[in-house]
């Protein structure tokens, strides 16, 4: 068991991830290599594990037996290497963090610089993106996400209230005027997030039980797949655009944007961080998370005050 363990690992990542190749490249093998291993490891057990294609494996029925136990193998002994460590003083190993792009250089950032100086044996990863992660192929061990959680199989744990607001740069509304109702943005520049997934065009509003749904035509919005760019056209005066009361609290502070309608009420869309389900979680990550719900608590009284100064509840 002991000489085939790295063997059992690149076996159970390559049932993970559905790819040879992408496993080997987790776990820094060439494809040569890791095909030579996966062999290696079917003649030992004379035991055929997948069916290969050129475009993915499939478990064979012998295959899908042995990786339950596979799991259970490892996992047991993940458990006692974090069992160990959460005996020692001081936590220490990588941590590697996916978050949204605007939120991760305004406010992440920051927060992990802090946290790092707290436990200095620990090396970050901050991945940015606003495309959402995938914490088994992308080997993280938190992302944090705004919105309602749609993946089940992760753990979602809640951590702060979250507001998305329409908003301008006053250079922006002194030229153009404000907006008195959500079918009047038909006429204002708007901005949106694109992705894999498609086009961020459908802003949502509420007010009084009456809800409005403003659709920004795709051939007149300017268009980014990244958050932070959307903000900062917005703040230099390229339009409207909805971002999160998280990304943009320091720049309604500042003067840099303000809130646009301000009697219409946007869909809540919550914080939440998401982590994968295990028994026994790494001391290290469980603190980086004790430490981020303690900050999220600290500054959401903050952003409640803010948003209630430039939002009509």
């Amino acid at each position: 068991m002991t000489q085939n363990l790295g063997d059992i690992r690149l076996f159970v990542e390559a049932a993970s991830l559905g790819s040879l190749s992408a496993a080997g490249r987790k776990m820094g093998l060439s494809p040569a290599a890791s095909s030579a291993r996966l062999v290696k490891l079917e003649a030992t057990l004379n035991t055929r594990l997948f069916e290969r294609t050129t475009r993915r494996l499939r478990l064979t029925a012998e295959g899908a037996m042995y990786l339950a136990h596979c799991q259970q193998a490892l996992d047991a002994l993940d458990d006692a290497q974090a069992a160990l460590q959460a005996g020692r003083s001081a936590v220490s190993g990588k941590l590697r963090i996916a978050a949204t792009s605007d939120f991760g250089r305004n406010v992440l950032q920051g927060w992990l610089e802090e946290f790092n100086r707290q436990h200095p044996q620990i090396t970050l990863a901050l991945i940015l993106g606003d495309a959402v992660a995938n914490l088994v192929q992308d080997d993280l061990d938190l992302a944090i996400r705004f919105g309602v959680p749609q993946n089940s199989s992760m753990v979602a744990r809640p951590l702060a209230f979250n507001r998305r607001l329409l908003c301008a740069s006053p250079a922006y509304v002194a030229a153009h005027g404000l907006p008195q109702e959500p079918a009047d943005l038909q006429r204002f520049d708007c901005i949106v997030l694109s992705s894999a997934s498609g086009m961020a065009n459908e802003w949502r509003f509420e007010r009084a039980g009456r809800q409005e749904t403003f659709i920004v035509p795709p051939a007149r919005a300017r268009e980014t797949n990244d958050g932070a760019v959307a903000r900062e056209w917005a703040i230099n005066g390229h339009g409207i655009v909805m971002k999160s009361i998280w990304d943009i609290g320091a720049d309604l502070q500042a003067g840099r944007l303000q809130v646009l309608l301000p009697q219409w009420r946007t869909p809540e869309a919550p914080v939440h961080v998401f982590y994968q389900r295990t028994r026994y979680m790494a001391p290290r990550v469980r603190a980086l998370l004790d430490f981020l719900v303690e900050r999220f608590e600290q500054a959401s009284l903050t952003l409640e005050a803010l948003l209630q100064a430039h939002v009509q509840a």
